[in-house]
C-alpha cells in the first residue's frame, strides 16, 4: 500500500489523459484550449505500466479525466484497460457531459460505475455564459441516460460569488426528484485566474450551515471516496456533498495521488509542479515504477499551500482534471 510520511494511505488515483477540451469555462479555459497537441499525452501502452505498478501497490480506485477525456479517440481503448487491470475494483470519470447521452450505456458496458458531471447552473443562459456552450439540454439528457445505464451519477458545480440563494433553491428542489449527487466545489485559485479567483471564491461554510439546519444529515465516508463531505435528507431524491479545500484539516484525510496527461507524478494538486516519470512509462518498467512511487510518497507535504497564494504547477484545471 502506497503510504506518506504522515500514515495517509493512497487507494485512489486521478489519471488525466488530455488537457484539451472543448468548453470555456470562465475560472478554468475562458479563452478556449490552447495547450500541447494530443501526440504529447500518454499512449495507451504508457497508460498500462502506470495502472499496473499503482494497482499493485493498493490502489483500487480510479478516476479518468482530463481536459475532457472522451475527447481522446482511444478513450474506450483507456477505460477497457484500466477495468481489466487486476485490483481496480471502481472506474469513475469526470466530464462535460455533452456526449454522454449518446454513449452512457457503452461506456458502463466497458467497465465504468461511476460519471462526475459539471452543471454549474440549472438556467440555460447562465450555463452557456459559465461554460461558453449553449448545451445545458444535451448535458441533462446525458445525465438521464447516464442514471438509465446504471452508473452511479454525481453533478459538480463550481461556487462563485454570483451563486445567488435562487441558484441554490432551483438546484435543491431538482434533487427532491433526482437521484443525483449534487457536489458544492469551492472555486480554487490557479495561476492563469488570480483576479477571477479573488473577485468569485465563495466559501462552503454558511451552505453546509444552510443544509444541516434544513434537516441535512452527513453520509460516512467510503475509504476510496474523494474530499466531498456528503449528506442526505429523508424527503429528497439526490444527495448533496461539500468540497472546500480552504476548510480546516481538509488535507487530513487526503488519499487520492494525480498523473497529469504529459506523465508527471503530482502529490498534490497544488503544491509542486510534478515529478517526471516519462521514462519508467516508456520503458514498460512497472517494478521500476512501483519503487519511484514508494520513493516519492516520502516527498508529499502535510497540507497544500492554497493559503498562502502558492498553486503550484496548476494554470488551469483542465491540466490535472481537478
Amino acid at each position: 500500500m502506497l503510504e506518506d510520511s504522515f500514515g495517509r494511505q493512497f487507494h485512489y488515483l486521478r489519471l488525466s489523459i488530455t488537457e484539451a477540451c472543448n468548453f470555456r469555462c470562465q475560472y478554468c479555459l475562458p479563452d478556449g484550449y490552447q495547450g500541447p497537441s494530443s501526440d504529447s499525452f500518454l499512449s495507451v501502452n504508457e497508460i498500462q505500466t502506470l495502472l499496473s505498478a499503482f494497482a499493485q501497490l493498493g490502489t483500487s480506485k480510479v478516476r479518468i479525466t482530463g481536459g475532457e477525456p472522451t475527447l481522446r479517440r482511444d478513450f474506450l481503448d483507456v477505460l477497457h484497460l484500466t477495468a481489466q487491470t487486476p485490483g481496480i475494483e471502481r472506474i469513475a470519470m469526470t466530464t462535460h457531459g455533452a456526449r454522454m447521452s449518446a454513449h452512457a450505456k457503452q461506456w458502463k458496458d466497458a467497465g465504468l460505475h461511476q460519471v462526475n458531471v459539471s452543471i454549474d447552473s440549472l438556467d440555460p443562459r447562465q450555463f452557456a455564459a459559465i461554460t461558453g456552450q449553449d448545451k445545458l439540454k444535451e448535458v441533462l439528457a446525458g445525465l438521464d441516460a447516464a442514471a438509465n445505464a446504471g452508473l452511479d451519477v454525481k453533478v459538480n458545480t463550481v461556487l462563485l460569488n454570483d451563486f445567488s440563494d435562487a441558484r441554490l433553491h432551483r438546484f435543491l428542489a431538482w434533487l427532491k426528484e433526482m437521484p443525483v449527487t449534487l457536489r458544492f466545489i469551492e472555486l480554487m485559485e490557479t495561476g492563469d485566474l488570480p483576479q477571477f479567483f479573488n473577485q468569485q471564491h465563495q466559501s462552503g461554510g454558511p451552505i453546509k450551515q444552510t443544509l444541516l439546519a434544513q434537516g441535512w444529515q452527513p453520509i460516512v465516508k467510503r475509504k476510496d471516496a474523494g474530499p466531498a463531505q456528503e449528506f442526505f435528507h429523508p424527503d429528497y431524491a439526490g444527495k448533496i456533498g461539500l468540497i472546500m479545500p480552504y476548510s480546516k484539516d481538509f488535507c487530513k484525510s487526503c488519499n487520492r495521488l494525480r498523473v497529469a496527461a504529459n506523465g508527471k507524478l503530482h502529490l498534490c494538486l497544488f503544491s509542486e509542479h510534478g515529478i517526471d516519470m516519462r521514462h519508467l512509462l516508456a520503458d514498460g518498467d512497472v517494478a521500476g515504477l512501483k519503487q519511484f512511487l514508494i520513493e516519492c510518497l516520502g516527498q508529499k507535504h502535510e497540507a497544500h499551500y492554497l493559503h498562502d497564494g502558492n498553486t503550484g504547477a496548476t494554470t488551469h484545471l483542465a491540466m490535472l482534471g481537478g
